[in-house]
Parts: structure tokens; sequence; C-alpha cells
């Protein structure tokens, strides 16, 4: 591309979403880096400032409409519109999560982060993403979302969860919709699954770098214009429903 391609990147002041932005400003694209805590989101920035990215924070809390419009006009008033949308921002709530005991107010939070965050600051950044030239929006899966794999002896993924592992199969099932309902727009649309990472999220049991995490998200955000959309994918390849 002859400009600069602008990206956002939703929950990218720390872990995977952070080494995200690192990834994408690797390559040339200016990142916004999206994230709640002012804090945590201006030592991100400079931080990947210092290494040489085109960075800028982005005030964003995914479940708030008033903070996801800003977050699109600031955009837009930036660079008039956007190429890549990440959504990465994810929750999930304490381990074991059994479903018999599960707190229903609990699960109503992660969805509206892990669901309804991603549908919110995908249709507001969605008149931004129409005016690029090759738009990619990556949501951030699981392989835990795999309904294949939790129903296949042998291949089951996590432990049981009631409420973190139905709200990624969910977002799978959403990502769906918007493929077929943007198809022939060039905006392509994919999960990615990241692997087991080592982030607070898992309270960093997992065997994966962030950095490692990040490989897949990377990868789709960069397809050319015959990439796949609809699908979920990993570093291996596509992962079954």
């Amino acid at each position: 591309m002859s400009e600069t391609t602008i990206a956002l990147v939703t929950g990218a002041n720390k872990g995977i979403g952070y080494e995200i932005a690192a990834g994408l400003g690797a390559v040339g694209f200016s990142v916004g880096v999206g994230a709640r805590d002012e804090g945590r989101r201006d030592a991100a920035v400079a931080k990947l400032r210092a290494a040489g990215v085109d960075a800028f924070g982005v005030p964003l809390d995914v479940t708030d409409d008033a903070s996801v419009a800003a977050a699109a006009r600031l955009i837009e008033e930036r660079a008039g519109r956007l190429d890549v949308l990440i959504n990465n921002a994810g929750i999930a709530e304490g381990w074991p999560d059994n479903p018999t005991s599960l707190d229903p107010e609990v699960v109503r939070r992660m969805v509206d982060t892990n669901v309804i965050g991603v549908i919110r600051v995908t249709n507001a950044m969605l008149p931004l993403l129409r005016r690029s030239a090759h738009p990619r929006i990556v949501n951030q899966s699981s392989g835990v979302s795999s309904l294949t794999y939790q129903t296949t002896p042998g291949s089951e993924r996590g432990g049981i969860s009631g409420g973190y592992t139905p709200t990624k199969t969910y977002l799978n099932a959403v990502t769906i919709q918007y493929a077929k309902e943007l198809k022939d727009t060039g905006i392509l649309i994919n999960l990615a699954c990241p692997g087991y990472v080592a982030t607070d999220l898992n309270g960093f049991q997992g065997t994966r770098t962030p950095e490692q995490g990040a490989a897949a998200s990377i990868r789709l955000a960069t397809l050319p214009d015959d990439g796949p959309s609809g699908g979920l994918f990993d570093d291996e390849g596509v992962i079954p429903w």
C-alpha cells in the first residue's frame, strides 16, 4: 500500500493485544492502542514508540456505547479511515466456571465484553473500514470455542466451562454471520486462536508466549484480497467448528 495502514487493537495495553500491536507496528502499520486504563494505555504507547512503532492511544471501553463512539471519532479525525480492526479485548472471571455453580451476572459480564463488545466496536468502526482499500477484521477466539473439540473424546480443550468457553463459541457464530453479510464488500473477517498463552486471563499458566499468541491475528490482519473470510484459524491452519 502506498499509504500507511491504520489499525486498531482493543485490549492492547498488555498481553496478546500488546504483541499484536507490536507485530503490526513492526511491518509499518500505524496502530491505535485501545484500552480502558489510561496509565497502562499511555505506558504501552510509550513502549511501542520507543521500539519504533507509530502507536497512538485510543481510550476505549468496549462495554460502553459512548466510549466506543468516541474512539471511532478519534480515528476518523486522525486518519479518516480504518484498515484493520482487531477485536482482542476479552475477560474471564475465574476458574473453574462450572455451569451448575455459575452466577448469571458473571456470565452476563463475560458476554457483554466477549461478544456484545465485539459487535459494538465492529459496528461503530464499519463506516471507517468501508473507506479502506483492503479492510480486515480479526476477532480473538480460542481453541476452546470449537464444539468439535469439546465433543470429541481426547480432543477437549480446557476444562469444564459454562461461562468463558461458550462466549467464544457465541463469538464464532456471530462472526460467521458478519462474513455472510459482508460478502462481496471486500471486508475479510476471521477468528484467531492464539493457543494456550500465559496471560493474566489464565493466571499465567499458559505454555505459549504472548508474542507467539499474536501470530495468528497478525497473519489474518495482513491477508491478501483473495484470502478467506468467516473462518477460525490458529498457527496450524483451520480449526474445526
